[in-house]
């Protein structure tokens, strides 16, 4: 199959790589769309992980404010202040404050949850479960905190503008275009009228 632009454009709005990578990644998966769709992401988590080791102090603090009735505060760091005024990161960190505020994560990623909450939680699965063996109970386990750390974890959850991929999939594409380590430090949300 022969790669027209309009294959690459449309891969491009998918996965928002480079119009480069996407045209490689056609090549190489012989126009085949959901295979180059894995294939830039796998591309894109290999070196993110690569980055993951370098120091990122510079970055943004953004604001998102919905109808006045909620506020999030959110930091994304970077290596240099070069990215940090990179129109693509601006929008990942504002996309960021606009989850935060619609999908009201409590935690940036699964090692941030509390060890007591994380055994609270099994205990609530466990007794749901019942009287089954140990090694299905063991992968009912896996997959109810993993649909737990999807509901309270920014990296776990949908992206609300394109479900089909998870926070942390948007980041690591991200890090393939820019090719600096990005990291979400921390967000606070505030809900009129929410108990403190």
């Amino acid at each position: 199959m022969t790669v027209t632009t309009e294959n690459i454009k449309s891969l491009r709005e998918r996965t928002q790589a480079g119009f480069m990578d996407c045209k490689k990644a056609l090549l190489e998966t012989g126009g085949d769309m959901e295979k180059a769709v894995d294939l830039l992401r796998k591309k894109g988590l290999a070196l993110a992980a690569k980055k993951a080791s370098r120091t990122a102090k510079e970055g943004l603090v953004s604001s998102y404010i919905h109808g006045n009735k909620i506020g999030v505060l959110v930091e994304v760091n970077c290596e240099t202040d070069f990215v940090a005024r990179n129109e693509q990161f601006q929008e990942f960190v504002r996309d960021v404050a606009m989850q935060v505020a619609a999908a009201m994560p409590q935690y940036v990623r699964p090692e941030d949850v509390p060890e007591e909450i994380i055994q609270r939680e099994k205990e609530i699965f466990r007794s749901q479960a019942g009287d089954k063996p140990e090694h299905i109970l063991e992968k009912m386990m896996e997959g109810k905190l993993n649909k737990f750390f999807s509901e309270v974890c920014l990296l776990e959850q949908p992206f609300i503008k394109d479900d089909k991929i998870k926070i942390k999939d948007y980041l690591h594409s991200l890090v393939g275009k820019i090719g600096e380590n990005i990291v979400i430090r921390r967000f606070t949300r505030y809900q009129l009228g929410e108990e403190v």
